[in-house]
This record gives C-alpha cells, structure tokens and sequence, in this order.
C-alpha cells in the first residue's frame, strides 16, 4: 500500500492490515503447522482465514 493512497473504508483496512499481520506470522515460523517456505501451503492457510478463493 502506497503512502497517501488511503483506504476507502475502514473494512478494506481491517482485512488489508490483518493479512500483513498473518503474512508477518508466518514469515517468522510463528505459526506452529506451516514452514515459512511452503507457499501453496501458506495460501491455502490464508484463503481458510479470510475465506476467499486461493
């Protein structure tokens, strides 16, 4: 997200910065069942959370 695009609703900020967070998590191995670098895993993980298609 760029500087001073903003977002349009406080729903699209909630969602965005969960996901930053969540991707953070998982960069750091602090999510104890997916390693770091299996990424079909972490997007499988991530669309179950959000509940969007991966």
């Amino acid at each position: 997200m760029r500087p001073g695009l903003g977002f349009k609703s406080f729903h699209t900020a909630r969602r965005t910065i969960a996901g930053y967070e969540i991707l953070a998590m998982v960069r750091k191995e602090q999510v104890a069942a997916m390693p770091a670098n299996d990424m079909p895993a972490q997007a499988t993980f991530i669309a179950s959370l959000f509940g969007v298609a991966a």
